[in-house]
């Protein structure tokens, strides 16, 4: 019998440390649902769960990323939406205007409803934003990022739904002044109509005139204006002098006032001057330069013009529909990836509670025994005294 080393009582000290540390890790475990707390508790398998994790994440924020392009989508489709009800009622307009019960003053007003309907159109096309960003005046192209990592995005391009650029508003050019005729000019124009302004008209036996060509329109169209004097002394009606894109020529033609688009379209009307102050206006009729509804011609151009806009806003809106659909469906495969991965990361991080709380039972009782066993372990020694009496 030796009383330097107590052997009994340092294994015993030691079971019960060990026994002590199980418990412990069976307590976090069960207190945190967790079975990897630490790396130390599965290096490989929290370096897994990190990863599923971080992916479950990025398909949560992409799903709520395909809500916010819906919102955006939903919001310029409202917009269109009265887009649509402003050139039904612009073509309703046009169907009355087109009736020859009407007269001069009745097509007068319904053009004053149509000028203000259109110009609510572009008032919608100017003003419609999300999140203080433009919709539908033609700037528009972002891209939804609808995945959990990089590149995985959809583009969206929203096309301008003004009244310019659906063709029912006028032309907006460039004054061009005609040299040695006073007062002479092409207006910036509003409307569907060429209006040029004369005075001291001469002589209709002009021997030549000259023709321009300039660009009055924001879309790239040329219009070309032919001249001739009505009345005078035989010389030529002046030279038109356009501020951009001079093509000057001259042509043995008069008594007419001629507009020619640079799409093919010509549109001639005869000019009818006496001397003084004389204002001629030539109809146009291409469905590109706005709605004019001032007589029954112009108004039956209109209906068409008006039924090319509506196919447009239609057009437009069904592919926001479509993006709109899409983005749905992939609202809902975001939201089954991130549940199934999420179901992936809890089989390997989460604790089975029945299993652990099996460990837990059973480290709690060795510690309980190995104490008991190092109390009788160190009475042990006390046996020594009793040799020593």
């Amino acid at each position: 019998m030796i009383i330097n080393h107590n052997l009994n009582a340092m294994n015993a000290h030691r079971q019960m440390g060990i026994n002590i540390g199980q418990t412990g890790k069976a307590t976090e475990k069960l207190s945190s649902g967790l079975r990897i707390n630490r790396a130390g508790d599965d290096a490989a398998g929290l370096a897994i769960s990190e990863k599923m994790r971080a992916q479950v994440r990025g398909l949560n924020q992409a799903s709520r990323n395909a809500q916010d392009g819906i919102s955006l989508i939903q919001t310029a489709e409202g917009a269109l939406t009265e887009s649509h009800s402003i050139l039904q009622r612009m073509r309703e307009l046009a169907v009355q205007s087109a009736n020859d019960t009407n007269v001069a003053v009745d097509r007068s007003e319904i053009q004053k409803e149509i000028d203000q309907l259109s110009q609510e159109l572009t008032r919608i096309s100017d003003t419609t934003e999300f999140n203080t960003q433009k919709l539908l005046e033609g700037s528009f192209e972002g891209k939804f990022h609808i995945g959990a990592n990089a590149g995985q995005d959809i583009t969206l391009k929203i096309e301008n739904m003004g009244a310019e650029k659906l063709g029912v508003a006028g032309i907006i050019g460039d004054k061009v002044d005609v040299e040695g005729v006073d007062g002479v000019g092409v207006k910036n124009l509003t409307e569907n109509e060429v209006e040029i302004q004369y005075t001291e008209l001469r002589d209709k036996d002009a021997a030549a005139v000259e023709e321009t060509k300039a660009e009055v329109s924001d879309d790239g169209k040329t219009i070309t204006i032919t001249l001739a004097q009505a009345e005078g002394d035989g010389t030529n009606a002046g030279k038109i002098t356009a501020t951009k894109g001079d093509v000057v020529k001259a042509l043995e033609s008069t008594g007419l006032v001629k507009i020619e688009i640079a799409d093919g379209t010509d549109l001639t009307a005869g000019l009818d001057a006496e001397p003084g102050d004389t204002t001629v206006t030539a109809g146009v009729t291409n469905k590109d330069l706005g709605i004019n509804v001032s007589s029954q011609k112009t108004a039956s151009a209109a209906i068409t013009t008006i039924n090319k806009a509506i196919e447009n806003v239609s057009a437009e809106r069904s592919k926001l529909g479509a993006y709109q659909n899409r983005l749905e469906h992939t609202i809902a495969n975001l939201d089954n990836s991130s549940e199934n991965l999420q179901a992936a990361e809890s089989r390997v991080r989460d604790v089975d509670m029945a299993k652990e709380m099996m460990n837990f039972s059973k480290s709690n009782i060795l510690q309980q025994a190995a104490q008991a066993m190092l109390a009788q372990a160190n009475n042990a020694p006390q046996g020594v005294l009793q040799l020593l009496r």
